[in-house]
């Protein structure tokens, strides 16, 4: 027995079908659409219909949106003319005016002060005399009582200080005679040339230095006299021991009587 094939239709084939007819339905009527809506003729448009299987819906094309118009140029305003101005006339110089100084007024007298009434002082009667007189003595009194105590005190101070330089030349005189009691005069001296030492020395009387301050004009005699300076250590002290001087100014002449 042989067998018979029919033929059978392919699946989905209808729908294949219809669904392209509906596109090209479609796609007439937004042609014809699109003519009559635009005001210039559209651009040719070619569709190419390919037999495919089911494809996903077709989304309609947008009509394309019609061109801005070009914006309207304005002409621009012709520039109205500058009204001239007119210089203003230049205002009427002011009179000047001469015034008169006025006169000045003379100025009232100051009114004179009164002065004050002196009245004169009561006469001190006898009792008030006397005791004036009294105090003015005793004021008097005191005044000269001063006086007479200045003029004491500055004796008491002179005669102080005359005692203080006698004893100050008593011991100055005590060492410069122990020194020259060791001075060896040369025997080609002549005259009596002075020769002055600074001496400086401790309280027990040591002498720390000898300095020749002023020489005589002959070495040979100063170098005497510091010899015998340095052979007197130590010198004589003083009998009060407020007249001990540490640096001493020594003279000494040849000739010169102690």
């Amino acid at each position: 027995m042989s067998a018979v094939f029919e033929p059978r239709e392919e699946p989905g084939r209808k729908v294949s079908a219809a669904f392209a007819a509906l596109v090209h339905i479609a796609l007439a009527a937004l042609l014809i659409y699109g003519i009559r809506w635009q005001t210039r003729s559209p651009e040719a448009v070619e569709v190419e219909l390919v037999r495919a299987e089911p494809a996903p819906p077709a989304v309609a094309a947008q009509p394309m949106p019609e061109p801005a118009p070009p914006p309207k140029v304005e002409p621009k305003p012709e520039p109205k003319p500058e009204p001239k101005v007119e210089p203003k006339p230049a205002p009427p110089k002011p009179e000047i005016a001469i015034k008169e100084k006025p006169k000045p007024e003379p100025k009232p007298k100051p009114e004179p002060k009164p002065q004050p009434k002196v009245e004169p002082k009561p006469e001190p009667d006898r009792a008030s005399r006397q005791l004036m007189a009294e105090a003015m003595k005793r004021e008097q009194q005191q005044i000269e009582a001063r006086k007479a105590e200045q003029e004491l005190a500055q004796i008491k101070a002179g005669q102080a200080a005359t005692a203080r330089s006698k004893a100050t030349a008593d011991y100055i005189g005590k060492i410069k005679g122990k020194i020259k009691g060791n001075i060896v005069l040369p025997p080609d001296i002549k005259g009596n040339p002075e020769a002055i030492f600074d001496v400086v020395q401790l309280p027990s009387g040591e002498i720390l230095s000898v300095k020749l301050r002023k020489s005589s004009g002959h070495v040979a005699y100063d170098s005497a006299v510091e010899r015998a300076i340095l052979k007197s250590s130590p010198l004589p002290k003083p009998e009060q021991g407020d007249l001990f001087s540490r640096s001493l100014e020594l003279k000494f002449r040849p000739l010169e009587e102690e």
